[in-house]
């Protein structure tokens, strides 16, 4: 029974390794400021979270199958002989270091998206407002140019 627990555990760790190369291309391509190629690759990583997702729910049910009450691998290592939960417990670890390793990437990944989107918007902002006309000197609809009316009441001029 435990082989199938380190067996799905060991699908897990490699499926982390695999993120984690993902995650690096992906902080590449970010760097490097390819946006078609960061899409793909976040289907790719989407699809790889959703298959160790996947791997987790067996696992999750096997364990409840084989210890009723218990859901976690953690939980089992206390019931299981001494050399199948050393086993267990290393896979265990190994398994938390890969995601750590993954989740600081994924920050980091994070951190640079959310730079290159502020920075867009500031340069996008920029360039409306350079493009923008404002109030004073524009044309009218007529292609002519429109003379700002005076701030002046009529009355004061003379005029009715």
């Amino acid at each position: 029974m435990t082989r199938y627990f380190e067996e799905n555990l060991s699908r897990q760790i490699h499926a982390l390794e695999l993120l984690a190369s993902l995650l690096e291309e992906e902080f590449a391509d970010l760097r490097d400021r390819k946006p078609q190629d960061v899409s793909a690759l976040e289907f790719s990583i989407q699809e790889l979270m959703r298959q160790i997702g996947m791997e987790r729910r067996s696992l999750r049910a096997m364990i409840e199958a084989a210890f009723p009450g218990m859901r976690r691998v953690r939980e089992i290592v206390g019931v299981l002989p001494a050399e199948s939960a050393a086993n267990l417990a290393a896979f265990l670890r190994e398994l938390d270091r890969r995601e750590q390793s993954c989740a600081i990437q994924a920050d980091k990944n994070r951190q640079l998206a959310m730079g290159l989107y502020d920075q867009s918007m500031r340069l996008l902002k920029q360039l409306h407002q350079a493009v923008d006309p404002g109030r004073s000197d524009m044309y009218s609809r007529r292609g002519r140019y429109a003379h700002t009316p005076q701030s002046q009441a009529s009355v004061f001029n003379g005029r009715l």
